[in-house]
């Protein structure tokens, strides 16, 4: 249960700002935009891990 609390949540929310603000960059660059499609999708993909894990956390601690 602390390795949700501590150490996945945490890591799953700054894995999706990361990916956000390297999305933002190269886009705000103009360099590849196909790049900036898969950020953003990846971005969308880790978002539902990160909700899901941060659902599922506030699930157990209730219980």
């Amino acid at each position: 249960m602390e390795l949700l609390y501590y150490y996945l949540t945490p890591l799953a929310v700054a894995a999706v700002i990361v990916v956000l603000l390297m999305g933002l960059w190269n886009m705000l660059r103009g360099r590849n935009p196909n790049l900036s499609q898969k950020l953003m999708r990846w971005r969308v993909g880790l978002q539902l891990f990160a909700i899901i894990l941060l659902m599922l956390t506030i699930y157990l601690a209730s219980h």
